[in-house]
């Protein structure tokens, strides 16, 4: 009888490059439409809902900006910088909650636009937490040789699911794509992925309606505060524990985008050494689900706040209250 052959485990995987797509639409309070419910506070005024999101501004994507085609340019972007060629990719992984359609998966199309004809390709359906589960997922790939080079993107177009009048959705998400391209590496650059689910939790933050019906994105805000804040320190203690290394060692903190006070408390209960760089994209990109992690990590190298090579805690949260967290090497 023969005997099955496994294929030759790698000692780690590291993020080779990243890229992304903020659509070209810039929308601030001021451009939200006029009919915006003021909810039971009774303020839709910029500094009232500034005040509790921290959100300025948010990107909104355009018709012909849709997940797939965001997703394909983050990922060209992506494997320009690592200098992967289409060929070589193995296995596209696409986060998001906005896909509009349930059969063929959105990342069959986006391997298509790019040219990756032999690798294989799903979506991750984890909401906010979906690129933190996705690149975990990358991770295992890599290291057991199931695959050398994956394609790991988060995409949203949270606009088509957030009712407009909804002062609590509308003002908090926007769009936009973040990819990053995972590889073999002889030390490791990505830490162990710590991650959960509340189950039964759906009500708290949730996208109730099918499609094509008009869908209305439901956050319970005082509840995810209350879960988030105790949760997200705990998930990232965890995260650190696994990938061995200390709170000092972070040269960023990049959670999901869910609200500036959420992030500031999460902070703050680390106890975050002075150097280490707290993102903050969403001020001016919303919270975009599957996309906010990539796109901090951008805005970070790009400003020169961080410098490849430093230690970056990721956590990604939200619908249903699954969480995901791990502690990588920036690229």
């Amino acid at each position: 009888m023969g005997q099955l052959r496994t294929p030759e485990r790698r000692l780690g995987a590291r993020i080779l490059g990243i890229g992304v797509y903020r659509p070209t639409r810039i929308v601030g309070h001021d451009d939200m439409p006029a009919r915006v419910d003021a909810g039971d506070t009774g303020d839709a005024s910029d500094a009232g809902t500034h005040g509790r999101s921290g959100v300025v501004s948010r990107r909104v994507a355009g018709p012909d900006e849709t997940v797939v085609t965001m997703a394909a340019e983050a990922a060209r972007k992506a494997m320009a910088q690592s200098g992967a060629h289409p060929s070589e990719v193995d296995m596209v992984l696409l986060a998001t909650m906005s896909f509009p359609g349930q059969a063929p998966a959105a990342a069959t199309r986006v391997a298509r636009l790019l040219g990756a004809r032999s690798a294989g390709s799903l979506d991750i359906d984890a909401a906010c937490s979906g690129f933190c589960y996705a690149l975990g997922l990358a991770d295992s790939l890599v290291r057991s040789g199931d695959a050398r080079t994956v394609l790991v993107v988060g995409s949203e177009k949270m606009s088509d699911l957030v009712d407009p009048a909804d002062r609590g959705a509308a003002f908090d998400f926007g769009d936009g794509a973040g990819a990053v391209v995972v590889g073999p590496s002889d030390v490791p650059g990505l830490g162990p992925v710590v991650w959960d689910s509340s189950g039964g939790r759906r009500h708290r933050i949730a996208h109730d309606l099918t499609w094509p019906a008009a869908p209305k994105a439901q956050p319970a805000a005082p509840e995810m505060f209350r879960w988030a804040t105790r949760v997200v320190p705990e998930l990232s203690r965890q995260a650190l524990r696994k990938a061995g290394v200390e709170v000092a060692d972070l040269a960023a903190f990049v959670p999901q985008q869910a609200g500036a006070r959420i992030v500031d408390v999460a902070a703050a209960s680390l106890g975050l050494a002075p150097h280490t760089v707290v993102a903050k994209d969403g001020v001016t990109a919303g919270d975009t689900s599957a996309a906010p992690i990539p796109l901090a990590i951008d805005r970070l190298l790009s400003q020169g706040t961080v410098s490849s090579g430093g230690l970056a805690l990721l956590v990604g949260f939200g619908a249903d209250l699954a969480h995901a967290a791990q502690v990588v090497t920036l690229p």
